[in-house]
């Protein structure tokens, strides 16, 4: 049986620092470093438009970060959204870290199993409490919630309405305008 060589997150940045992975779109999960799947239209659009609704929801609240990276211990994945801790001036010399971070996003239409497996198993692990995956297939949220050993114990499907996070519970986030 083969056994996999797994990358550490310092290893994966002297990979990016001495422009080993300049050229491929490559995020590291679980020690390892995976092709991220291409961004379709719809993709890109509805990520896009949900970052700038939940700016606008969370002005002064929260910096909302799009299609960036967050360090995890041995993760370094891109979650389409991150909601994280102001001000955005922190994150000049790191990327966000569990405890910066109030909940991630990630927008799936063919990414969907990987989001829902291996990402959502990655931020349980992280102790992420929240995660929130939009399904462009079903107009449909699935919310993961209370992170328990490396998975996370609520899990709720969304079709309409408001979702309220769990950081900010004054804060209503529409399904409708999510889902575009």
């Amino acid at each position: 049986m083969k056994t996999l060589a797994k990358w550490s997150v310092d290893d994966y940045h002297r990979m990016i620092a001495a422009g080993i992975l300049c050229d491929r779109r490559v995020e590291l999960l679980a020690g390892e470093i995976v092709e991220m799947s291409p961004e379709t239209p719809i993709h890109y659009n509805s990520a896009r438009r949900g970052a700038k609704y939940l700016e606008e929801l969370l002005i002064g609240l929260a910096d909302v970060r799009f299609n960036g990276p967050i360090t995890l211990s041995d993760s370094e994945p891109e979650p389409d959204i991150a909601i994280v801790r102001s001000p955005e001036s922190t994150y000049n010399e790191r990327h966000p870290q569990p405890q910066d971070i109030f909940w991630v996003i990630e927008v799936a239409k063919t990414s969907l199993k990987k989001d829902l497996e291996l990402k959502a198993a990655i931020y349980a692990h992280a102790n992420i409490p929240e995660y929130w995956v939009l399904n462009l297939s079903t107009k449909q949220i699935i919310v993961f919630r209370e992170p328990q050993n490396g998975h996370y114990t609520s899990v709720k499907t969304i079709a309409e309405g408001n979702i309220i996070p769990l950081a900010f519970s004054d804060i209503q986030v529409s399904v409708a305008r999510l889902l575009g």
